[in-house]
């Protein structure tokens, strides 16, 4: 069984993308060929806002994001320490500080109530995370943020396609980024990402930090990098693009399917009022979570952690001096969330299948 099946897609999208690929390998316009700029404009229509800029990763989007912003040594950015190492990691590489925030144990993402309390005088962004493909609680942040004229930038790597009292994820405040990762519900065949806006002039940074800082051919108006998108990349998100709404309904009803086979064996992903859940992962909670794999794993179904080890109490932050503790909640769900495979071809067999041994592994007292 595969965690996330990729072969299925591909045989859907092969005929189209081979002719796309054949137009590319003709005109040999492999960076920055007119498959980005359609890609761009495809983008930006779907979330449903003016500008979306392809990227050469998800981490790249934050960083860059981060860069148009101007944040600089010495700043501080609140974020989750619930979520992959890179959402912290761009904010170190420019020499700020991350300041985290607890999460809710029922969405696993930050925590709103708890953001005012962090903010100071060095708070120059917010990093909301919309973990495992739900959007954060993005109006009581954003409301927090402008009264103190504080810019909100969404992590959307796993919630593209997501939806928040109607509005996409990434079109949900200053900037959105997105990760196209293979394995993400909207994914490339190498590294990719987006930043998406509705602001002229901070889309305009962002098309020249993601070429060296160039306005225009050898003019360098900023100090910038190379994250430009592959012309091969924007072709298959192009192809991948146009089936994705059907599977991102797929997507809801799979998940819907395992939380009501589920439900009463262990604890199920809660879904915050107005929103639409993509299922970039679809994590349960189990006390057992060790005996749990273990047992899948000898059953031929795999299995995987999003997150062990929250950001707080990884080497790299140790001098922040976060120890155990510090934030409870994230802590507990990084003991024991789980993933269960899920994708938008997932048969009901195979869902069967896997419930039936999440049942047998996770007995009733061993509910989270």
């Amino acid at each position: 069984m595969d965690f996330i099946d990729l072969k299925t897609q591909r045989d859907i999208i092969k005929p189209k993308l081979d002719r796309r690929l054949a137009r590319i390998f003709d005109s040999c316009q492999f960076i920055m060929g007119p498959e980005v700029t359609e890609l761009d404009k495809a983008l930006a229509e779907f979330i449903g806002v003016r500008h979306a800029i392809s990227l050469s990763s998800g981490t790249d989007a934050l960083l860059l994001a981060l860069m148009a912003l101007g944040v600089k040594p010495g700043d501080e950015v609140i974020t989750t320490p619930f979520t992959f190492f890179a959402t912290a990691e761009v904010v170190s590489l420019l020499g700020a500080t991350p300041v985290f925030v607890d999460i809710d144990q029922d969405t696993f993402n930050i925590d709103p109530t708890r953001i005012e309390g962090a903010i100071t005088e060095k708070t120059k962004a917010i990093i909301p995370v919309s973990l495992y493909g739900q959007c954060a609680e993005m109006d009581s942040i954003n409301r927090i943020a402008a009264a103190r004229g504080i810019p909100v930038i969404e992590d959307a790597a796993q919630s593209f396609g997501a939806e928040y009292k109607g509005k996409k994820s990434c079109g949900l405040s200053a900037i959105g980024c997105a990760s196209f990762f293979p394995s993400k519900p909207l994914g490339c065949y190498g590294d990719g990402g987006a930043c998406f806006t509705d602001d002229d002039r901070l889309a305009d940074t962002l098309r020249q930090l993601l070429n060296h800082g160039q306005d225009r051919r050898y003019n360098h108006p900023l100090i910038g990098t190379n994250a430009r998108m592959d012309t091969i990349q924007a072709a298959v998100l192009l192809e991948k693009l146009a089936i994705f709404p059907d599977e991102v309904k797929a997507r809801a009803r799979i998940g819907s399917r395992y939380s009501q086979l589920l439900d009463g064996a262990v604890a199920t992903p809660v879904i915050a009022p107005g929103n639409t859940h993509v299922y970039a992962q679809y994590t349960i909670r189990t006390r057992n979570r060790d005996q749990t794999q273990q047992e899948l794993s000898k059953m031929g179904i795999p299995t995987a952690v999003h997150y062990p080890v929250p950001l707080h109490r990884q080497p790299a932050y140790a001098h922040l001096g976060l120890g155990e503790g510090a934030f409870p909640v994230a802590e507990a769900m990084a003991g024991e969330v789980i993933s269960l495979p899920m994708h938008p071809y997932l048969s009901d067999k195979d869902m069967d299948l896997v419930v039936a041994g999440v049942k047998e592994t996770c007995k009733s007292g061993d509910r989270a």
